[in-house]
């Protein structure tokens, strides 16, 4: 393949200034990294070598390096104990950290699940314009095989809802894909009536923004509610990289707690708890979606953080985005029904069902607590003798139970 002497040029320079990770495209970005960040656009991890989550997004970040080789965005990282002038210049606080750089000011950062799928999207999401233009049918059709959730305007591109949703969709860029389709192509796909319009498709469904309904309140507040309440698929996997995003609904997060392993397989019978759970939420999507999210969780121990207690599996619980409280059904799992979960649900919408944890100040102490606790009974299943060495614990730990019972019974509502 012939190389103009300009692509030649900059390769060379850029040689000056980055090196691959061995063995991927990955680049290994130094101080110098400073002077050049401007040009292009850059996926960029921010690590700490000692970081195990960092450790963990390795091979992650590899597969997302060999999937976008061949698009306009370079794929680096940056040891932040060793550049950490670098680690100033973008305030980075946390490891790993993600950001997206594009040009001299625009900057992303990446709060989803570190899957390689999810960083994929997300750089493709913000590589381009907020809204993206559909032009011809063939567009949308792949659109709705390949892309099971994206939001759509239908319409002339002028007027208040066309100026809102553009606003909206700069906002919400870094976590979902907005187009724009011309009526005659949207109408061979979707059945509209009137226009302009903006829809949801999402699991092969379309919703409508009812933007007549908003007529004497905030349309630019109303579309950015409506648009964060339905960015997530009606049945979400919840993980410690999302949970934050999926909580921003600001509704009550509706979690069946099963076990997936390494290989992210589920129980049999769990998997049939999980089914039903979803069914309900399925069949009643009119009835509950405004008030619910619904999800799952595979790993155990984030559901016991939330709950503050090792929780039976499968099991059911139900978190307060903003209050922080959850609920917890009073039936045992095997004889939840779908009607008994209905039920559940509604005694907690109207404030009825017990509620235990929140954000005083005994229960965030607790929490602390507990989950410091709970990971180090993790490192000494793995090496007790090590766990004993590095911390001096006694061959046990404490079972306080009797203290939890206590905050329950004090902070309850």
């Amino acid at each position: 393949m012939k190389i103009s002497l300009l692509s030649f040029l900059t390769l060379i320079i850029l040689q000056g200034f980055l090196s691959l990770v061995s063995g991927s495209r990955v680049l290994e970005l130094s101080d110098r990294f400073l002077d050049i960040r401007k040009d292009g656009m850059w996926l960029v991890m921010f690590y700490a070598p000692w970081c195990a989550h960092c450790k963990r997004l390795e091979p992650v970040w590899s597969h997302v390096a060999q999937a976008l080789h061949n698009t306009n965005i370079r794929v680096g990282r940056v040891d932040c104990t060793r550049f950490t002038n670098i680690a100033t210049e973008f305030s980075i606080s946390a490891f790993p950290t993600i950001l997206f750089l594009k040009g001299d000011t625009n900057q992303f950062t990446f709060h989803g699940d570190r899957t390689k799928d999810e960083i994929i999207n997300f750089a493709v999401r913000v590589s381009g314009p907020p809204v993206q233009p559909v032009t011809r049918p063939e567009s949308l059709e792949n659109l709705k095989e390949n892309n099971p959730l994206f939001f759509a305007y239908v319409g002339n591109y002028d007027g208040e809802l066309w100026d809102i949703y553009s606003q909206v969709a700069e906002q919400f860029q870094p976590h979902g894909f907005f187009y724009a389709v011309p009526p005659e192509i949207a109408r061979k796909h979707f059945q509209i009536m009137e226009l302009p319009v903006i829809l949801v498709y999402k699991e092969s469904s379309i919703y409508f923004f009812d933007a007549e309904e908003q007529e004497n309140s905030n349309l630019n507040s109303s579309l950015t509610e409506w648009v964060n309440s339905e960015r997530f698929h009606t049945f979400v996997k919840v993980t410690r990289g999302n949970i934050r995003q999926v909580l921003e609904t600001n509704k009550f997060l509706v979690l069946a707690v099963v076990h997936e392993n390494k290989l992210q397989e589920v129980p049999a019978d769990m998997v049939e708890f999980r089914d039903m759970i979803q069914s309900v939420i399925t069949r009643n999507r009119d009835k509950f979606h405004r008030w619910f999210q619904f999800g799952w969780i595979g790993s155990p121990e984030l559901a016991n953080s939330i709950a503050m207690t090792e929780l039976p599996l499968p099991y059911l619980l139900v978190l307060n985005s903003t209050t922080n409280h959850h609920h917890l059904p009073d039936d045992e799992p095997h004889r939840l029904t779908p009607g008994a979960v209905q039920l559940f649900l509604e005694s907690v919408r109207n404030q009825s069902a017990p509620c235990y944890g929140g954000n005083t100040l005994p229960i965030r102490m607790y929490r602390a607590y507990f989950e410091a606790r709970s990971s180090l009974s993790e490192m000494w299943k793995g090496n007790p003798v090590l766990t004993s060495v590095l911390f001096g614990l006694p061959l046990g730990f404490p079972q306080p139970h009797l203290l939890l019972h206590l905050l329950r019974r004090h902070h309850g509502c």
